[in-house]
């Protein structure tokens, strides 16, 4: 298995930008929860071994590498952009805006950003670079995919107790069969992304 790697970062080291922050959203396509942005700068002496695109990690790995990664970064950042924020601006913007704030909230300013597609957010506070599939290539983005990946998974999972009947402990707001089939049942709920068109048509 290919595993992403540090060059990307170590090119941009090499040029004398010493801290570079890797960037990633989840939730964009999800029918119910936030979407949610984290941003991170790896100490190149405290990798963890195995960061992944986090798509590609099971559970229990992605909640340890989180861990390890929280522990040895010089800097990282979760940012959650809410349902109702997602309504009023449209899933692209709300995703940029939620990258765009999770690069501003780190404590050490980046000298450099690499971001996971193909779209840089605007007003970021540094120059950056935009990857497709960044995820597989760069460690940093691995690294943040991660940790976006594991702090709203969590929120679905708190979420899921209070509305049980949606299955959102296991697909976390996506639209499956079971949470398809919770709608029909039970209706919408406060959590749920009316611009959606699947909400939107069953609305």
């Amino acid at each position: 298995m290919l595993l992403p790697d540090f060059s990307l970062e170590n090119k941009l080291i090499n040029t004398g930008l010493n801290f570079i922050a890797g960037t990633d959203e989840v939730g964009r396509g999800a029918w119910a929860g936030p979407v949610t942005a984290a941003a991170v700068i790896l100490d190149p002496k405290k990798i963890p071994n195995e960061i992944n695109d986090s798509k590609k990690l099971t559970k229990n790995k992605r909640n340890q590498l989180s861990e390890e990664i929280i522990a040895t970064s010089i800097s990282y950042s979760i940012i959650h952009v809410s349902v109702f924020e997602i309504d009023k601006i449209n899933i692209l913007e709300a995703s940029m805006l939620a990258m765009r704030n999770a690069a501003h909230s780190l404590n050490k300013a980046p000298s450099h950003i690499l971001i996971d597609g193909n779209k840089i957010p605007t007003n970021l506070n540094c120059p950056a670079t935009a990857i497709v599939k960044g995820d597989n290539l760069s460690l940093t983005i691995a690294a943040a995919s991660i940790l976006a990946k594991v702090a709203r998974d969590q929120i679905m999972e708190d979420l899921a107790e209070d509305f049980p009947k949606y299955g959102w402990e296991t697909n976390v707001g996506y639209g499956t069969k079971a949470h398809i089939q919770g709608i029909s049942q039970y209706g919408i709920t406060p959590h749920h992304r009316l611009s959606f068109k699947p909400i939107h048509k069953m609305l």
